[in-house]
């Protein structure tokens, strides 16, 4: 099974709450809300899904 982080960029209020729970610091904020700086070391583990009070980020498979 191989999955991938999601960011809806639209729904993301820049609330920064993702960026301080991630375990490996992957992810960053920009003037546009929240990115994924460093796909590499992402360990899907989705504790910014669960954090993120606006639903704005998730973890998915892909097909």
């Amino acid at each position: 099974m191989v999955k991938e982080l999601v960011i809806e960029k639209s729904w993301c209020k820049s609330c920064g709450i993702c960026v301080e729970f991630c375990p490996k610091k992957v992810l960053e904020l920009d003037e546009e809300g929240v990115f994924l700086k460093d796909k590499s070391n992402c360990i899907l583990c989705g504790l910014c899904e669960l954090r993120c009070p606006d639903l704005a980020i998730h973890v998915q498979e892909i097909k």
